[in-house]
């Protein structure tokens, strides 16, 4: 099959490569239709290099077709349109039936320390090949899927794989109360979702980004957008009459703009020996936090900072003193899919899609095309704000859809 791989920093590469089989009787085969490029595969691309092999697959946000079930396998059948959740989890173990299913206690990664297994994702969680490819191996199938219907298309179930879910808990986490005033730092896809998902829930909603095309994009959706200024934190407070935010979702994670010092060690991460490079990621302060560190200051007294984006570093300076001042709660972690995907289903196959799903991707691409929009993904030139792949389709199904 063809598969996207990853190379080497900023390098990845569309290859043959064997194709899964069925290893465990629990295991599925999927044919994949169509599968998105996330913004945390681009910390791949440009930092994760230590904890990844040449040759790797990766993606984590795909959806498809059964074409082969393992003998105990019960709740899927071959023919079945299925996505796929990125997190790998058992359904059973303490932590599944608590909805936690990003902790799950069967496929934690025990030797990095690290929570469930995810696809296509590093040795950190558990090196397990993605689904940027023709073809995936689903493991604990019967548990790890979302069977949909056959009608509408692919990109109204595409996103339960990941970014919707993720907002969707990072609205939850933010707990913003009845009528109140939610920030958004970031609008990237999960931003996008966010403050779409607020908005729908009558929240005001407020949102920064540094990219004209997705503060126009969010707009569309009724959201108040401010450019990445060195006035927006005093903006942002004072278009809530002085006291702040209700709540902000940090959906931007480690590779914020700001943070030279930050940048210098997230760039010589890329020029060391990988057991030494990964040392590094464990001991040193490696996360740009200017998106973290304003939405502290916009959050009011006594409010929520939800974290979405993705941050990996072990040791981050915070301003404790601030936020023990301020009295914050801080909610955080991978999305735990399957918690929400019965809440969301209703949402995504309303007539009138409330959250735009068909309005989010701006590129459609066949899957050869993965290398080169992996780097329009993240310069975002040509107005890119996501990017959705469809193996085994031809250059026809190339398409800016903005």
């Amino acid at each position: 099959m063809r598969a996207l791989t990853w190379q080497g920093k900023r390098t990845v590469s569309v290859e043959t490569v064997p194709d899964p089989v069925i290893e465990q009787p629990t295991d599925a085969i999927i044919r994949i239709t169509s599968t998105a490029i996330c913004g945390s595969d681009l910390h791949l691309y440009e930092l994760f290099g230590p904890f990844l092999d040449k040759g790797d697959i990766l993606g984590h946000e795909p959806m498809g077709v059964v074409v082969e079930v393992g003998p105990d396998v019960v709740e899927l059948a071959v023919g079945d349109r299925v996505v796929i959740p990125f997190t790998i989890a058992c359904g059973h173990c303490f932590m599944c039936r608590n909805g936690l299913q990003s902790q799950c206690e069967t496929t934690q990664v025990t030797e990095y320390g690290s929570g469930a297994a995810l696809f296509g994702y590093t040795k950190l969680y558990g090196q397990v090949p993605g689904g940027q490819a023709e073809y995936l191996r689903v493991p604990m199938a019967d548990y790890n899927h979302v069977r949909v219907g056959a009608d509408l298309p692919d990109e109204r179930y595409l996103y339960l794989s990941d970014i919707l879910p993720t907002a969707w808990q990072g609205i939850e986490y933010a707990q913003v109360p009845e009528g109140g005033t939610l920030a958004v730092m970031g609008l990237g896809p999960v931003g996008q979702l966010v403050a779409r998902i607020g908005v729908q829930r009558g929240h005001r909603v407020i949102a920064v980004d540094p990219e004209p095309v997705r503060r126009e994009m969010a707009e569309r959706y009724g959201v108040l957008t401010y450019d990445l200024t060195p006035d927006v934190v005093g903006d942002l407070v004072e278009s809530t009459r002085g006291r702040g935010a209700d709540a902000v979702v940090d959906a931007v994670g480690l590779e914020a703009h700001g943070s030279a010092a930050a940048r210098f060690a997230q760039t010589a991460v890329g020029l060391l020996p990988d057991p030494i490079a990964q040392k590094l990621m464990d001991a040193a302060g490696m996360d740009r936090l200017a998106s973290l560190y304003t939405s502290i200051d916009v959050v009011r007294r006594g409010g929520t900072v939800s974290i979405s984006g993705v941050y990996a570093g072990d040791a981050d300076i915070l301003p404790m003193k601030t936020m023990f001042d301020k009295q914050l709660t801080l909610r955080m972690g991978q999305c735990n899919v399957k918690r929400w995907t019965d809440e969301l289903l209703p949402h995504v196959e309303d007539p009138d899609d409330p959250f735009g799903l068909m309005d989010l991707a701006t590129h459609h691409a066949p899957l050869e095309d993965a290398p080169a929009l992996y780097e329009t993904f993240q310069t975002k030139d040509d107005g890119c704000v996501k990017v959705v792949l469809h193996p085994g389709a031809d250059a026809s199904t190339r398409e800016d859809v903005r």
